[in-house]
């Protein structure tokens, strides 16, 4: 093989192996497809659930409304004149959504300077760690989906506010989010994973 093939052959190789598949599972309304398609979400969400008590359906409903499984998730941009790019609604990228600054608290908080928004476990593990401080902040439950998504949306003080009770949209998501949930678990207990 000349140098130059074999250079090409390893180039091909190297590139195949290069980024990672942020693309969402099929069949989102089903807790067991996803599990099966990629067997790392539940590994880290049970990881999550035993270090912070978050539910693996708690974490699940809430990933599915904030990013659909979408790794590599961001905002829509924001145009002026329907042309002129003016940059993200927010901040809010990855799995969890999370925004910039809460995701350096949960890195400091936590020690992790390495995390990622967009690797499943770091976004798991975040999410627990923030429900566990809107425990500690509003009482909520971790297993209250519903509440729990608003108190994640409208982040702890908003919600400590009643922000969330002047949006009925926001309250229709939340019960979207609390009901898949339900859902989740049911599901996940059928096909023996809870």
């Amino acid at each position: 093989m000349s140098r130059r093939l074999r250079m090409i052959v390893i180039l091909l190789v190297v590139a195949s192996c290069g980024g990672k598949d942020y693309r969402a599972p099929r069949n989102l309304d089903d807790a067991c497809s996803i599990v099966k398609q990629r067997p790392n979400y539940l590994k880290a969400m049970e990881k999550t659930e035993r270090k912070w008590d978050v539910p693996v359906p708690v974490q699940m409903a809430i990933i599915y409304q904030e990013s659909k499984f979408i790794g590599n998730n961001r905002t829509p941009m924001r145009y002026t004149l329907g042309v002129i790019p003016m940059g993200r609604q927010s901040s809010a990228y990855g799995y969890a959504q999370a925004l910039d600054g809460t995701w350096e608290e949960y890195q400091r908080a936590e020690g992790k300077r390495t995390a990622k928004r967009d690797d499943i476990r770091h976004a798991t593990d975040f999410m627990g760690w923030y429900m566990t401080e809107t425990v500690k902040e509003t009482g909520v439950p971790v297993n209250d989906a519903r509440n729990q998504y608003l108190a994640y949306h409208e982040g702890r003080t908003g919600y400590l506010r009643g922000a969330h009770n002047r949006k009925a949209w926001l309250l229709r998501i939340a019960d979207e989010v609390g009901a898949r949930a339900v859902m989740y678990d049911q599901q996940l207990r059928l096909c023996g994973k809870r």
